[in-house]
């Protein structure tokens, strides 16, 4: 009888579990909520569904882990992980690239003529008329050289886990969290003095739309190397079998990318004009 329910296979067939359903639901309560708040309503429905799908979040990779630590991760598994987090990875490249799509048709085509109401808030120029805007050479300057930096910390910290050195893994991850905290303190200290608003202008909208989500990503990269480097004090990671910790360096190294086009797009090529017109 035993025998009839051997594993004679490489798939992890996984067992009954309520996360996806409860996932569901609390992120079409949170949406909901959401669309009331921004009508004038309360605002504890959409908190209700936030937390919903945060508790489902840390339950539903609590159990992943679990499943990694009971050896059902097989090496057929973690090549299909791989697969799902370059698909994901993929799908936030695309995300990205809306807001870099409503960031160049507003600044290459500030003056279109069939954009009529464009142009009168731009005044047909880029940065619009009446805009103060950022000096990429001082904060944004600043906090690309944190995160280039974080990059290279947490290749260090990846190399070390393949070498078996625990302790270079350790400080790797410490001081790649500590970056990222640092970066997301000076865009928060940004954001409070910036000379404009979120509703002022279209320049505004693109800017802190697109900034603000990279912003977000950073926040949750963080989060994810910080359950990593709490993973590694367990020893969880091996040289041969370390996939969480992977996927959260690629996020890590996505991340980077995305913010050296967003310094290079918005506070240089975007701003010349701007900074020119106010030294």
């Amino acid at each position: 009888m035993a025998e009839a329910h051997t594993k004679n296979h490489d798939y992890h067939i996984i067992d009954p579990s309520p996360w996806p359903f409860i996932g569901s639901v609390s992120a079409f309560v949170m949406a909901v909520g959401a669309v009331t708040y921004f009508h004038d309503g309360p605002i504890w429905f959409m908190l209700i569904g936030l937390l919903g799908v945060l508790y489902t979040m840390i339950a539903w990779w609590r159990d992943v882990i679990k499943e990694s630590r009971a050896g059902d991760h097989t090496p057929v598994v973690q090549m299909h992980l791989r697969y799902g987090m370059i698909l994901f990875i993929a799908s936030e490249v695309m995300f990205f690239v809306a807001w870099f799509w409503a960031f160049f048709d507003a600044s290459l085509f500030a003056g279109e003529i069939q954009q009529y109401a464009r142009a009168e808030f731009t005044g047909g120029t880029w940065p619009p008329q009446g805009i103060e805007v950022i000096d990429p050479w001082h904060l944004p300057l600043f906090n690309t050289l944190l995160l280039l930096a974080s990059g290279t910390t947490v290749t260090w910290a990846h190399h070390a886990l393949i070498e078996e050195d625990n302790d270079s893994l350790k400080w790797g991850l410490i001081l790649t969290v500590l970056l990222g905290v640092i970066f997301t303190c000076v865009q928060v200290y940004e954001y409070v003095y910036a000379p404009f608003g979120f509703k002022e202008s279209i320049y505004g909208a693109t800017f802190f739309m697109a900034t603000g989500f990279h912003g977000f990503h950073v926040f949750v990269g963080t989060v994810f190397l910080i359950v990593c480097l709490v993973r590694a004090y367990k020893g969880h990671f091996t040289p041969k079998k370390h996939f969480g910790f992977e996927a959260a360096a690629w996020y890590w190294h996505f991340v980077d990318v995305v913010w050296l086009f967003l310094f290079a797009s918005i506070y240089l090529w975007g701003n010349a004009g701007g900074v020119i017109a106010h030294h």
